[in-house]
């Protein structure tokens, strides 16, 4: 009973369970084999969690889903939104990026496709690229004038691709090769050498002024992590660009 005091007094205040929510993105946010959602993320979540004095749980949700739910303040952290202006109005993005991507076009080995970085050459090509994915400033400016279809998953707009029902995956490459290799499209997709644009990945928070604390407090601890090598250290193990 003596005990009792003392260790709440040591608990921080304001600890409590956070929601850290994603969807899946090969080797940074991912269900594993045993159930539990895996990746750097989360790795790097549960670390800085404990260091801040409190609990996470993790959900996986569609991608458009998550943004949206934590557009309204309905989970404390999402997990890899890249920028663009749409998000810097809904969401309140940490300091620091945590890992990048290469976004790039896939086309059928034996389409002899090409690309040379102007998108006024794409006029005739259908793309099709994923929900709720944002591709760079240039793709996005360029959008008016493109074909597309939408893809709710990279399996799906893979198979889109090989069925011919479009000419061009918009894409990036960590989710979408070992997705290739598992349903055995290796030879018979191909990445066009120009990359689209280069991503960096994010944690974001919900922007209402209750969560400001929150993601202080985590920049500090983040940034922490970042000078002292750690988040190399993860990103090698995750075999994840870091910046």
């Amino acid at each position: 009973m003596l005990l009792a005091p003392v260790l709440l007094a040591a608990a921080p205040v304001s600890a409590r369970e956070l929601l850290a929510i994603g969807a899946h993105f090969e080797r940074v946010f991912e269900r594993g084999q045993e159930g539990d959602i895996v990746g750097l993320g989360p790795e790097i979540i549960k670390v800085l969690a404990q260091r801040m004095g409190h609990t996470v749980r993790f959900e996986l949700y569609p991608w458009a889903r998550a943004q949206a739910l934590i557009t309204q303040g309905k989970a404390d952290i999402l997990v890899g939104p890249y920028k663009n202006p749409e998000r810097l109005q809904n969401m309140a993005f940490s300091k620091l990026a945590f890992y990048q991507d290469q976004m790039v076009f896939y086309a059928r080995a034996d389409a002899n496709a090409s690309w040379n970085g102007d998108f006024g050459t794409l006029g005739e090509q259908r793309i099709v690229v994923l929900n709720g994915w944002a591709y760079g400033t240039a793709f996005d400016q360029a959008r008016p004038q493109l074909r597309l279809s939408v893809a709710n998953s990279v399996d799906s707009g893979l198979k889109m691709l090989v069925h011919q029902h479009v000419n061009l995956f918009a894409s990036n490459r960590r989710n979408t090769e070992p997705v290739m290799g598992r349903l055995g499209l290796v030879g018979q997709v191909v990445m066009l050498p120009k990359v689209i644009d280069v991503q960096e990945g994010y944690f974001a928070f919900p922007r209402d002024t209750q969560f400001d604390t929150l993601r202080r407090d985590f920049d500090a601890a983040f940034q922490r992590m970042v000078d002292s090598g750690e988040l190399k250290k993860l990103g090698q193990r995750y075999e994840v660009n870091v910046p």
